[in-house]
């Protein structure tokens, strides 16, 4: 009896599979990356947007996105954001119409987890939204952030609902929403967003104050007493005053590892293989702005993290890490059973192929949107209008002087940072730019 796939052809079969599944993801883009840390956007988003490198058109259009957003590019940002958006509208469908529904598509059985499409984990999905919800408040078209960060904000339900867990998760969306609200002129809905921060226990430190300060704007007398225990007497500043947002993605992202473990038994080897994340060191902590007027510094504040990438990562694959082993232990005894078929057929030659396949076959799926920063940070400072000098410090990674902007009476500017290892790349909006004088030349 001979079976479907001979020995001399499964060998073949697993040392091509071999080939392919060994270039891991991290191995394939790490020219890739290399560019992003080194601060070469044009080629790291062009690096990233070749689906031969990826092999995810997920991948490619998240990690081309967050480098076009590092550098600046909002317009070509959005459009390869909507690009991994493409690849990921089956399976977010899926997600709004039904948390079950998606957990079953997250079960299909597979030769490896690798072998199937990546259409992105729950976690990254919730921050395409985030992110395009921000090219959007780029361009100051604020209806369309507060479609992304719905849509984000829904998507984390889902994996909440899911796995039946609630995630230190939600911040920035939160946080972007509070803001385009403020900047819409509607304190009540912002409020509420400031106010599902504070229940998350994410962004204490902006969501707290901004709670204060809009209770009392607001009228709210039955939160103020509650929330002036927790926050502190936040005093409201003037009616007139501008204010400067701080948001900054800080550090890189975790990485992701496999953990395999290989058992050998009378019937064959097993193989499982899982993977898990293992965060970077951070040489940045938080960011400091400082504004200067008349060559004084006259006001300062750090940024505070609103949410942890690293751990709202970590928990959402802890959360399917049981179904993920599930699945190899099920692949791994099929492929044992194959093995002892080899084994009756072919003897020790058809043994060591069948072990061989398996080997090689049972893979971790290393694939992960390797450009997200570790953490999301804010910071809020309400200034006088008027003109101010402004200064970003962020430690090891540098200190940016911004420049001197024109303040008009209510008017938010916001200051978006990005720091990669020991590099701060740094963009404006709103404000006025003041031209630096020129130097006079002297006869």
């Amino acid at each position: 009896m001979r079976t479907l796939l001979d020995t001399p052809r499964l060998v073949a079969l697993a040392l091509a599979l071999c080939a392919a599944s060994c270039a891991s993801y991290a191995s394939r883009t790490e020219e890739a990356l290399a560019s992003f840390r080194a601060g070469d956007f044009p080629s790291a988003a062009a690096e990233y947007g070749d689906e031969d490198v990826t092999r995810s058109e997920f991948l490619s259009g998240a990690e081309a996105g967050t480098a076009l957003f590092t550098a600046g590019d909002w317009l070509a940002a959005r459009t390869a954001f909507e690009r991994a958006e493409r690849a990921s509208a089956e399976i977010e469908e899926r997600a709004l119409v039904s948390a079950s529904d998606l957990g079953e598509g997250l079960s299909s059985w597979v030769l490896n987890d690798s072998a199937q499409a990546y259409m992105g984990e729950g976690f990254e999905r919730v921050y395409l939204h985030v992110y395009l919800g921000l090219t959007y408040l780029a361009e100051g078209q604020l209806e369309d952030v507060l479609v992304e960060v719905r849509r984000a904000n829904r998507l984390l339900e889902v994996e909440e609902e899911l796995y039946d867990r609630e995630y230190a998760a939600g911040g920035l969306g939160h946080l972007l929403s509070a803001l385009t609200y403020e900047l819409m002129g509607r304190p009540d809905d912002a409020f509420i967003d400031y106010m599902r921060m504070a229940e998350k226990g994410v962004g204490l430190e902006i969501a707290g104050p901004a709670l204060v300060r809009l209770a009392k704007r607001t009228g709210r007398d039955d939160f103020l007493p509650d929330l002036v225990a927790r926050y502190g007497d936040v005093q409201p500043p003037p009616a007139d005053a501008a204010s400067i947002v701080v948001l900054a993605g800080v550090g890189l992202g975790p990485t992701k590892e496999e953990h395999g473990i290989t058992v050998p038994t009378t019937g064959g080897v097993l193989q499982v293989a899982v993977p898990h994340f293992l965060r970077r060191g951070q040489p940045v902590g938080n960011l400091r702005l400082a504004v200067f007027d008349g060559g004084a510094e006259s006001g300062a504040v750090r940024t505070a993290t609103v949410e942890e990438v690293h751990d709202v990562a970590k928990e959402n694959l802890d959360d399917r890490i049981l179904k993920i082993a599930a699945k190899s232990v099920a692949r791994t005894v099929a492929k044992r059973e194959l093995t002892q078929q080899l084994g009756e057929d072919h003897g020790v030659a058809g043994w060591l192929a069948g072990d061989l396949f398996n080997i090689l076959t049972e893979r971790a799926d290393l694939r992960f949107w390797q450009t997200l920063p570790d953490s999301w940070q804010a910071a809020r400072l309400f200034v006088a209008p008027g003109q101010h000098t402004l200064q970003l410090e962020a430690g090891p990674a540098g200190t940016a002087s911004l420049g001197s902007f024109r303040l008009q009476p209510g008017e938010t500017m916001f200051v978006l940072a990005r720091t990669i290892d020991q590099r701060l790349f740094v963009h404006t909006l709103g404000g006025d730019p003041v031209p630096a004088a020129t130097p006079s030349v002297q006869p």
